[in-house]
């Protein structure tokens, strides 16, 4: 055999004997295009809201995405209910409490496939210094080659939590029965990240 045959064999087995997961695309999240949303009930409406910074690295391969890893961390005090004074109510101790617990975090532990091109991902949201077992729907809007010169992935991912199970139970009695606010938040994340060089 030809001594480039022998340096071609070589690579070939050099690149089959790495991990699947070596393989997987890193991917950046663009926080500029994307948005980490949520809703929640208000006496008989919905308010919606939105975290303005955070940050997070994706890792997907879509061939193999069982071996996906995401990482992410939201900056507690940007969050945005297009009301002021609301939002520094949401700042203090009777919800989010950024003075002593600045950060939101998730970080996953598993990726399940669930149907063409959605994916459950398993993971842990540590939200004012509780930690929950949450479980993320995924559906991959597509993969593409941006005017830059860049690669790009697109997902939206929702997720339903219950925000008393993370300390945050702060509410009001109506007169008449009921209250101010539902427990239930609906959170919808728009993401769009770029691939690492």
């Amino acid at each position: 055999m030809k001594a480039r045959h022998w340096v071609w064999l070589w690579s070939v087995l050099a690149v089959a004997a790495l991990p699947s997961g070596v393989l997987a695309a890193s991917y950046e999240i663009d926080a500029s295009h994307s948005t980490v949303g949520f809703r929640i009930r208000h006496l008989v409406g919905r308010v919606n809201g939105s975290f303005t910074r955070f940050d997070g690295t994706i890792d997907f391969d879509e061939k193999a995405p069982a071996k996906g890893k995401v990482t992410a961390t939201i900056d507690a005090a940007s969050i945005n209910t297009a009301n002021e004074k609301r939002d520094e109510h949401l700042r203090n101790e009777d919800f989010f409490y950024v003075a002593k617990y600045p950060k939101i975090t998730f970080v996953s532990q598993k990726v399940t496939p669930n149907g063409k091109g959605r994916y459950r991902v398993l993971g842990t949201l540590t939200m004012r210094g509780v930690s929950r077992p949450t479980v993320l729907d995924v559906r991959l809007n597509g993969v593409a080659a941006d005017p830059w010169g860049g690669t790009r992935a697109g997902f939206t991912a929702t997720t339903k939590l219950n925000r008393k199970d993370f300390g945050i139970s702060w509410n009001q009695t109506l007169d008449r029965g009921g209250a101010v606010l539902g427990d239930e938040v609906e959170v919808t994340l728009e993401i769009e990240a770029v691939q690492k060089k």
